[in-house]
């Protein structure tokens, strides 16, 4: 029976199904090692295998490659498939080359040989074939093999328009690879003529070519702007009916528009011809016009390609920034799109007026719609909308409108995603550092951004509060007794804390008159949030607290008695412990001059500019709009010295005698030269100077903050959890100048934990450049109850010296927490159900420090379980309720904390529905109080 003859080929759908309904992967493997064996026979049995027999086995081999196999033979019987006559046996042997053969194969010469036996054909479908497969293979060898033909079949007056057409995106694809196999000269001008062609596929396969060239050599193709110009200002006026075999849904040729509009934009200015000036915006009012007129279809594809083309004119005008009629004509139009219900436009339209915000021509216009922008950010549903338009706000703020956006920007920034406010907080303190005439309202902006968005507040904005106060006179009292105000809030933020500390310190005097904040209140007020902060920030103020004793003499028992008891050898910093010894032993030995002029008043920074803009750029390049700060009375943080700190120096030249009585200096007071930065002075005599930071235990109650530092690097970490689920983003900050090399954090996990929490590592660049930062993100997944967090372990080297770091991830079981609210009734009911011994857990311990009951209950809020009103008979009593989430069960827990005033000590009671979390928790909050 003779076989089946036509495109069909029983054989080849036969085996297809075969394969389909093999019920297992064994059986299909026999079935293909099968027909691999009887096609091989075939090749090297039967020499009277005919055109379509080989284009079926050919089909087979490719098909059974396709699933994943390895194929080793075939590749000549492929090969002779291309010197068939029949379409369809010459597009199979040209499929199973661009997909099968190696550039390196033996059998290229052939190849190439064939292709270019096709090029030479008059049949413009064995051409296009050929092409093709150059196109899909795109190797070196290809761009050499026919950087002669393909140019030539391009230009050529025989060439027919569908082989043009094929021949220039072939081209383009060979110049991304070879970009240098386009030739220069006489090409260049026959090349750009292609735009004059009178098929509107050539044209538009020749402009995506010219783009291509234009980007690369922009001044030999500078001839494409006339014909771009010409080209489209054709397409613009002719009616749908001239160009029907190229309109969409009555919109003339949509894509050819975009594409030209696009290619002019490698210019500027497009044209100095004012002739073809005058015809180009004519075209783009033209364009601007259409976009007013009534829809010609309802359908969603007519008003996707209209706008597409009106989009990429605005652009253009944009890019232009020269003719103000038509920006404030295009400003108007986008000022429609705000208001259209679809979010894509919205969105677009947001984007588009950012860049209009910043010329000078359509500024005003953009401003008259900043009551509708400002709604956007508030209303609307889609998260990168809401960004977007806080960039227009961004970018049409001035000195007019600076006040009401930065209101704005305040009010929003409480209700804010998480993944904008970061951004945000750079932008409002950028905006009230460039426009604020007003310091007073500068410094109510940014305590007001510490204290709505404090974990989204970077140093470099807290930093920069501080060197304007310190720069400005007028500003002192007042920032003194603003910061003063704040931090007598029930809770505050750390950084509200580290700006108290560092203003009072050098500005205390100036609000110490009034008996509300007198000296003593002061002090008081620092200290009551000592114990709830950070290693860096304790550090910084114990450095306000010997300001405080040249600044207050009348304290300097009270401040004297607390150096005494960080002195001890029971404290657990080894760094703070020897710089409360150091100021204890200068508050005690200095003599009033001499502390006087160590302890004297920061001097004045340099005057530069704020870097907060740079570090915003860093953090979205190329989408942040302009709006830069150019303060020439505003300090920068990298035009301080180490002389600039808040102890000063001058002590160590005027006296050789060692004050203190130590061999080494007081921490704090290094006399180091040298330039520096703000980071340097906080480091240095705010923060942590040598030995790391290291401290997960915190990381119990709250979820942002740094993890770990040393002189090299800095590790922070923000991160959120819901139910079960959790994301860490790890922040590796290299505080050197010289690059971090092989860079990598490995996850190390208790084989047995791992199976109870599953974390997901993302990797990160081997490489860490100095002072960059980069980002790692990690998920976690708890499957159950477990007692061990992950380990993150860091191996880099520094000046080729091997670093490793292990550091436990703040990953306890507690962030999977949910709060609970109950009544005394519900609660006391439900602490008697799980009144089991396995169910419960109890401690006794001494309080850490004189019992603070404001900070312990601050810290069970930060724990993650609720914190549960009016419910123990006894006020000071603590009792909290929350549910601990895993993939396989929900554990209810409650918590009751008693203090005991008299004996300093606490009792911690947990009970819970299962026995293992029960001590878990137990574990991790005894001894935190």
């Amino acid at each position: 029976m003779a076989p089946v003859r036509g495109d069909g080929m029983r054989g080849l759908a036969v085996f297809i199904s075969d394969i389909r309904n093999c019920k297992s992967k064994e059986a299909e493997v026999k079935r293909i090692n099968k027909e691999l064996a009887n096609i091989r026979s075939k090749f090297k049995g039967d020499k009277t295998l005919d055109g379509y027999q080989k284009k079926k086995y050919v089909c087979k081999l490719l098909f059974i490659f396709l699933l994943g196999h390895d194929i080793d033979f075939g590749h000549m019987e492929a090969v002779n498939l291309l010197s068939s006559n029949k379409y369809s046996e010459k597009q199979i042997g040209y499929l199973f080359i661009s997909v099968l053969v190696n550039t390196n194969s033996d059998l290229i010469r052939l190849i190439i040989q064939s292709i270019k036996n096709d090029l030479q054909s008059r049949n413009p479908v064995h051409v296009n074939l050929a092409l093709q497969c150059i196109a899909n293979i795109g190797s070196r060898d290809m761009a050499e093999s026919f950087s002669n033909e393909i140019p030539k079949l391009l230009v050529s007056g025989d060439t027919m328009d569908v082989v043009k057409q094929s021949a220039a995106l072939c081209l383009l694809r060979l110049f991304r690879s070879s970009p240098d196999i386009i030739p220069g000269g006489e090409w260049t001008s026959r090349i750009i003529h292609l735009l004059n062609d009178q098929h509107m596929g050539v044209v538009t396969a020749a402009t995506s070519l010219i783009d291509a060239l234009v980007k690369r050599n922009p001044e030999e193709y500078k001839g494409c702007v006339n014909l771009a110009v010409s080209r489209l200002s054709r397409i613009v006026t002719a009616s749908y009916t001239d160009l029907q075999d190229y309109t969409y849904y009555f919109v003339p040729a949509p894509w050819l528009s975009v594409k030209l509009l696009r290619l002019l934009q490698n210019y500027n200015p497009v044209t100095e011809e004012p002739g073809v000036r005058a015809r180009l915006n004519e075209t783009l009012e033209t364009i601007l016009n259409k976009a007013q007129e009534p829809p010609k279809s309802k359908k969603v594809q007519h008003s996707n390609a209209k706008n597409a083309v009106l989009f990429e004119a605005i652009n253009l005008i944009i890019h232009s920034d020269s003719e103000p009629n038509l920006l404030v004509r295009a400003c108007n139009q986008l000022g429609q799109f705000l208001s259209n219900r679809e979010t894509n436009l919205r969105y677009l339209a947001l984007e588009s007026m950012c860049h209009l915000a910043t010329s000078e021509f359509s500024h005003e216009e953009v401003k008259k719609h900043q009551e509708v922008v400002i709604l956007s950010m508030k209303m609307e549903k889609d998260v990168s909308v809401r960004q977007m338009a806080v960039d227009l706000l961004y970018a049409m703020c001035d000195r007019g409108n600076a006040e009401e956006i930065v209101q704005e920007m305040l009010n929003y920034l409480e209700t804010a995603d998480y993944s904008i406010r970061e951004e945000m907080v750079l932008k409002v303190a950028i905006l009230a550092e460039k426009y604020a005439t007003d310091y007073t309202w500068y410094v109510d902006v940014i305590l007001n951004l510490i204290r709505i968005a404090g974990d989204y507040v970077s140093e470099e904005v807290w930093y920069r509060v501080i060197q304007i106060v310190i720069n400005r006179e007028e500003v002192q009292g007042y920032a003194a007794k603003t910061v003063f105000e704040a931090l007598q809030a029930p809770a505050c933020h750390e950084n509200m804390v580290k700006v108290g500390g560092y203003i009072l310190g050098e500005f205390g005097n100036l609000i110490a008159g009034d008996s509300r904040s007198a000296p003593l209140v002061q002090f008081k007020l620092l200290h009551s949030k000592y114990h709830l902060c950070s290693p860096m920030t304790r550090a910084l103020l114990l450095s306000t607290y010997i300001k405080f004793i040249n600044l207050f003499p009348e304290i300097r028992t009270n401040i004297q008695e607390v150096f005494r008891q960080h002195s001890n050898l029971r404290s657990a910093d080894a760094e703070l412990q020897q710089r409360a010894s150091e100021y204890l032993q200068l508050s005690i030995v200095a003599s009033t001059d001499v502390l006087a002029t160590v302890l004297e008043e920061m001097p004045s920074f340099p005057e530069r500019e704020s870097s907060i803009l740079a570090v915003l750029k860093k953090k979205k390049p190329g989408r942040v709009p302009e709006n830069e700060i150019r303060e020439s009375k505003s300090p920068a943080p990298n035009a301080l010295t180490h002389n600039n700190v808040l102890v000063n120096h001058k002590v160590n030249s005027n006296a050789n005698a060692d004050l203190l009585g130590l061999s080494t200096p007081p921490a704090g007071l290094n006399n180091t030269g040298g330039s520096g930065t703000l980071i340097d002075v906080l480091g240095d005599i705010y923060g942590n100077n040598n030995a790391a930071t290291y401290n997960t235990k915190k990381f119990l109650f709250k979820n942002n903050g740094v993890l770990f530092e040393n002189e090299m690097l800095q590790i922070g970490v923000k991160s959120e959890f819901r139910q079960n689920l959790g994301r860490l983003g790890l922040f590796y900050g290299n505080k050197t100048q010289i690059p971090l090399t092989n860079f990598m954090p490995v996850l190390q996990w208790n084989p047995e934990d791992a199976l109870k929490l599953n974390v997901q590592v993302k990797p990160v660049d081997p490489t860490l450049e100095g002072g960059a930062q980069i980002q790692q993100l990690l998920t976690a997944e708890c499957i159950e109850d477990y007692a061990d967090s992950p380990t993150i372990e860091v191996n880099f080297r520094y000046n080729n010296v091997p670093q490793k770091f292990s550091i436990k991830l703040p990953l306890t079981l507690n962030k999977f927490f949910e709060p609970t609210e109950m009544n005394a009734e519900s609660f006391f009911a439900r602490w008697k159900n799980l009144g089991g011994e396995q169910q419960r857990a109890q401690k006794v311990f001494k309080a850490q420090q004189p019992l603070d009951l404001p900070g312990a209950r601050n810290k069970l809020i930060g724990f993650g379980m609720q914190l549960l009103e009016n419910v123990d008979p006894n006020p000071d009593n603590m009792v909290c309720a929350g549910i601990i989430h895993t993939q396989t069960q929900q554990v209810g827990c409650l918590l009751r904390l008693e203090p005991n005033k008299q004996a300093q000590m606490f009792r911690l009671t947990i009970r819970a529905s299962k026995e293992t979390v029960t001590r878990e928790i137990c574990e991790l909050l005894s001894e935190q109080f």
